[in-house]
């Protein structure tokens, strides 16, 4: 059975003591302040960033769906050749991932020549087509409205639900995925925690991480943090 587990790992001075196993199809959503190490978790789990401690342990595919950077307005390669790289120059792989995506209608572009939502389509397109049982993704929500940000979060969801694919999250905001989320690991300068959002995302909780008094209250569906 896939897993991914940390064990007592540290990326000092960022984060240190994490212990942490991801259940297949589980998503978890890594939340926390600027700077503290959010991405730099994910890329421990890719292995271009060493541990100061501990260990991390993949047994599966990954998946990896990069902070948003812009390609180069000149690069001379087009969306299907971007993907069929990744499949491993699977041309019918390729299409089948660029369908899921809603992207067949740029799969002929030029990447380069794309927006923002549309090259992260592409970026989820690359990710997917490995078929991973680990699906990272570093705010995959920037750059997008909020439809294009529900209908990225409805997707990710459905390839959770039907691939028993597991989806580690990166965000700043936990609304656009408070009703798929089963965890949380909030990260803080002094500490984190991880657990389901209703005992993570509370007034007690983050006051005590971050301690200082922090208010969280649930507004039409919605939680709002207040310091």
């Amino acid at each position: 059975m896939p897993s991914l587990t940390f064990t007592d790992a540290a990326v000092e001075p960022l984060w240190s003591g994490l212990n942490l196993d991801v259940a297949p199809g589980e998503f978890l959503a890594i939340l926390g302040p600027n700077g503290i190490g959010k991405s730099t978790l994910l890329t421990t789990a890719l292995g271009t960033r060493k541990l100061t401690h501990g260990s991390v342990k993949v047994d599966g595919n990954i998946g990896y769906v990069p902070q948003q950077r812009m390609f180069d307005p000149d690069l001379p390669i087009r969306v299907r050749d971007l993907v069929e790289l990744a499949a491993g120059k699977n041309r019918e792989a390729a299409r089948e991932i660029l369908a899921y995506v809603g992207a067949t209608g740029i799969a002929d572009r030029r990447v380069g020549t794309l927006s923002g939502g549309q090259q992260q389509l592409v970026r989820q397109a690359q990710a997917l087509v490995t078929d991973p049982d680990f699906l990272l993704c570093d705010e995959p929500l920037i750059a997008l409205d909020p439809a294009a940000q529900r209908t990225t979060v409805e997707r990710l969801e459905r390839r959770r639900q039907e691939h028993g694919t597991a989806v580690v999250f990166v965000t700043h905001g936990i609304n656009p995925i408070l009703n798929v989320c089963d965890r949380v690991l909030y990260l803080t300068p002094h500490g984190h925690a991880v657990g389901p959002v209703r005992e993570i995302i509370t007034s007690e909780t983050l006051s005590e991480l971050y301690k200082t008094k922090i208010i969280v209250a649930s507004v039409e569906g919605r939680l709002v943090i207040a310091s």
